[in-house]
Formats: C-alpha cells, structure tokens, sequence
C-alpha cells in the first residue's frame, strides 16, 4: 500500500500496552503524505547528533523485567496502515491574481488611453452579456491591457499625466459644448426653429399634459375676471376666489414642467429615469397652494373681521362666479374622465387611484378643481348673505372657509407625493402574482426579501433573493454539452492537477449557466408583467 497515495511513505513505532501480560506491544504505523513531506505526521525527536531522521523508531523501556526472555518471546510487532487523506493545497490569492480579470474595450480606451488599434493586438476573450439585446461581447484580460498601456505610454507616471491632459480636454470640450448649445438656441430664437416639433410636445395633447394644458387655460381666464370683480366691488370672497385662481395657474404651470422632465431619456446621472419630477412638481404645488391660496386667503378673511367695509353691487361678481363654475366644472370633468380611463386600465378603483396619487398631475388637478367648484359655491353662498343681511363679516367668513378648503386640499397633495417620493411597495395582491411566479419555476427552490418599490407612472422596480437549484442548474448545462466527451475527460483524469483544470473548467462554465437563468428569469418576469422595469435577482 506504500504506492497508493503517489506520494512518500513514513513508518513510526509505537508501543501498546499487551493484555496478556505486564509488557507493551510495538506497531509500526505507516502514514502518508501527498507532496512527500512530513507535514501531517507525528512528530520527529532527534537523534543523537541533533538531526532529525526520516523515519525515527521510539523505544521506551516499559517492561517490569526488560531482560527476561519470557516477556520478550510475547511481545508482537504489528503493522498498522493508516492513509491520509489527500487534499488540493489551499490557494492564496493575491492582488497580482486580479490583473486576470476581464476589463471591456471602453473600460480600456478611457481608463488606459489606449486605442482601438493597440487592442486588435491583444487576446480576444468572448463572454456572456449582461445585456438583453446582445448575446456575447468581446473582454481582454486586465493584464494585457496594463502591459500593452506600459508598451506605449512608457511608464505609470506618462500614463497618469495623459490621463490628466485628457480630462482637462473632456471638461474644455464639455463647456464649448455648452456654450454652442447656446448660441444655437438663440440663433434658432432669432430665425425660427424649423426643426419638426419634439416627441415631449405630444405629452400635452394626450392623457395628463393635455389636462394640464385645459387647466392652465381655463384658471388663468377666471384669474382675470375675478381680479377685475374684487376691483368692482372689494369683496374679500372674490379676492379669495382670484388668488385661488391664480395659485392654480401657477401650480398647473409647475405641475407642465414637470411633465416635460419626466419624459426625459435616463442618463448616466439619473440611470432609472427622471419619473419622480411629477411627484416632486406635484409637491411643491402642493406647498404653493397652502402658501399661496390658503395662506393670502385667511390673511384676507382675517382682515376683513378686524376692520369690515361695506361692499359694492354684486351683480358682476356673481356673474363671473357663474361662469368661474362653469369653466371649472368643465375641467373637472376632463380629469375625472382622465382619472377614469387610466384606472380602468391598470384595474383599480377611481378611489384607489386617487389615494395612492397613480398619476399625480391629474391628482393636483382634479383636486384643485374640485376645490374651485366648491370655493365658488362657498364664496357665492357668503356674498348672497352678505348682500340679503348687509353684514360684511358673512363675506369675510367665505375667505376664510376656501382658504381651509385649500388648505385641507394642500395637506393631502404634500401628504400622497411624499409617500411617492419614499418608495411605497407595490399592493399585496400584485406582490403575491410576481413571488409565484418565480417559486413556480423549477430552478428556484425559495425566494426571499422580495421587494417591489413603485417608482410612479405604473413603473415597478422588482428586488429578490433567490435560492437557486444547482442541481437543476447544472443539468441545464449538462443538456447542452456531450455527455460521451465530458465521460472521456473523466477517464483521462490521472492527477489532481489535471481534476483541479478539469473541475475549474466546468465550474466556469456553471456559474454562466446561472448568470443566464437569471437573465432568463428577469426576461419573462418583464415580458408577462410590462409595468416591472427593473429587476434586481440576487442570488443566495
């Protein structure tokens, strides 16, 4: 059995204690190790001169008569085999093992100002991409990349000081750009744009920008007319009524620039979108109405206690009030009419699409019309008792309830966007749909720490830890290679270095196989579920 480990064998003596009588055993115990050194074996004494033998014999003199021939006939030499395990040395990995990772071909031009000519020298390495609309990318070993920057640049010191002239140039080339920009804008202002009309256009002639649009319209109107009846009569209702109209107009005109900068494209800055400009628009209208509306309407209300004046006719007052709630009437039937048709399509309730703040541009305006329609009866209501009584505290009363109304409406804007802005989950029941749906597929054994984070606008950010089935994983890979070769390369396997290449190979060639499920899984979960963007898997 000395040749079975490959490697080199030890013997040592040890002594046992005999039950036949008062005397010990000796056995020789053979171990093996599998580099040939004794590491893993007994200790070794030295000898006389100091030295340590390869196979040193231990005696010890244990016998009660060591000389007498009859305990010496019974003791018995045994050989005991004992085989160690052997084990693949453990690899320490040091920095110089990352020089091998696999760097991109843009990663190389900008990090080490190469050019595509020095890269066509290197080795080329293909590997699977993360990306959906292409299946493998070219990579070069990290390595090659630094000893080729070496070649041409020289030293590390060249290449840092090309890298610093470089992005001296970028910031120079950054701020030209800018600058052309806008001397092109103002050429263009000068002479006309006949450039065909923008995609962001489109926005405010459809769906919430096209509400917007009606909105802004429509209040500015009404600001005018009731700014021209509180100079007629100094009602202090009217005076509500106007700044109600004109904080309207201002926030509707916030709530359409928002719009335009949530259609913007994603950037290297803003890599999810900039989807949260409605809610943050819709916050700020929110804050301005309370300021604004509520705020110059108590102010109003309050003074027209303190120091109450008589007040003209109304005639004109209530005829603009009249046409102030048929304007906003109107408006307020395009946003119901809004809000109807895009809960019907992601399958809520008009309640719980207003309450969860879903779209939160037709939200502000639904509200604020809603509020106006109600500011214009209350205010009417009071100026009809002030003009039946005399009593100009009634008038005053109505400036100080549209200024609540405003206030409750501003409380509830700021309170629904900014539980948008935090990141609320997604509903239970559409959570559940997205969790079975992954637990159904064979190669998942478990999911946890399942986040989904609704991002606004009907875009849904997924987020899970997943338990991956190896098993299942791996006989994926198998079902795609010849099991007849991989048996072949079995049989060939002679050493452990030759098992270690072999195990290393198709370990690789796994962990890709999982890389693709979990590209797989992504895939589908957005293909049956359009309104998930973003889906973050990681493994467990």
């Amino acid at each position: 059995m000395d040749g079975d480990m490959g490697g080199k064998s030890h013997s040592l003596w040890l002594c046992f204690p005999d039950h036949r009588g008062t005397s010990f055993t000796w056995a020789r115990v053979h171990y093996y190790s599998a580099d040939g050194s004794n590491k893993g074996g007994p200790a070794r004494l030295p000898g006389p001169d100091g030295t340590s033998p390869p196979d040193r014999v231990f005696t010890a003199q244990a016998s009660k008569e060591p000389s007498d021939p009859k305990y010496q006939a019974l003791a018995k030499v045994e050989a005991i085999q004992v085989k160690v395990r052997a084990v693949l040395k453990k690899r320490e990995y040091g920095s110089r093992y990352t020089q091998n990772n696999f760097i991109t071909a843009v990663r190389a031009m900008n990090e080490f100002c190469l050019k595509l000519s020095d890269l066509e020298q290197l080795r080329k390495i293909r590997r699977r991409s993360p990306h959906d609309d292409t299946e493998a990318f070219t990579v070069f070993l990290r390595s090659d990349v630094e000893a080729k920057a070496l070649d041409v640049w020289g030293s590390m010191e060249a290449l840092a000081r090309e890298r610093k002239h470089r992005k001296e140039e970028e910031m120079e080339y950054k701020e030209n750009l800018f600058r052309n920009q806008q001397l092109l804008k103002e050429y263009k202002d000068f002479w006309g744009n006949t450039k065909p009309r923008s995609g962001k256009r489109t926005t405010f002639l459809q769906g919430p920008g096209k509400v917007v649009m009606v909105a802004i319209c429509i209040n500015g109107l009404n600001f005018f007319f009731k700014l021209l009846a509180w100079v007629h009569t100094g009602s202090a209702s009217m005076f509500s009524e106007a700044i109600h109209s004109l904080a309207d107009t201002a926030n509707q005109a916030l709530l359409a620039l928002g719009i335009i900068q949530s259609v913007r494209n994603p950037d290297p800055i803003h890599p999810y979108g900039f989807t949260n400009m409605r809610y943050i628009s819709s916050l700020i209208s929110g804050v301005g109405i309370f300021m604004m509306g509520a705020g110059l309407s108590w102010y109003h209300g309050i003074i027209g206690l303190l120091h109450p004046h008589p007040i003209e006719s109304l005639i004109w007052a209530y005829c603009i009030l009249a046409g102030s709630l048929v304007s906003e009437g109107a408006t307020l039937l395009v946003a119901i009419n809004e809000i109807k048709k895009s809960a019907h399509k992601q399958g809520a309730s008009f309640y719980d699409y207003v309450m969860q703040s879903r779209d939160p541009s037709t939200n502000v305006v639904l509200l604020e019309d809603a509020a106006a329609v109600l500011g214009v009866v209350l205010a009417a209501g009071c100026m009809g008792l002030t003009s039946l009584t005399g009593n100009p505290y009634y008038d005053s009363l109505g400036s100080l309830g549209v200024g609540t109304l405003l206030g409750t409406v501003s409380a509830f804007l700021i309170y629904t966007n900014t539980q948008a802005l935090l990141g609320r989950s997604i509903q239970a029941e559409h959570m559940q749909k997205l969790t079975e749906f992954l637990e159904s597929d064979p190669a998942v054994r478990a999911i946890h720490d399942v986040k989904a984070t609704d991002m606004g606008l009907s875009k849904v950010r997924f987020k899970a830890e997943v338990d991956f089935d190896g098993r299942v994983v791996t006989r994926s890979y198998l079902e795609k290679q010849d099991i007849e070769q991989i048996l072949t390369e079995i049989q060939q396997v002679k050493t452990p270095e030759e098992l270690e290449a072999f195990m290393l190979k198709h370990g690789e060639n796994i962990i890709d196989t999982l890389g693709a499920e979990v590209d797989r899984l992504e895939k589908e979960l957005k293909q049956r579920n359009p309104e998930v963007r973003h889906v973050d898997l990681e493994i467990l």
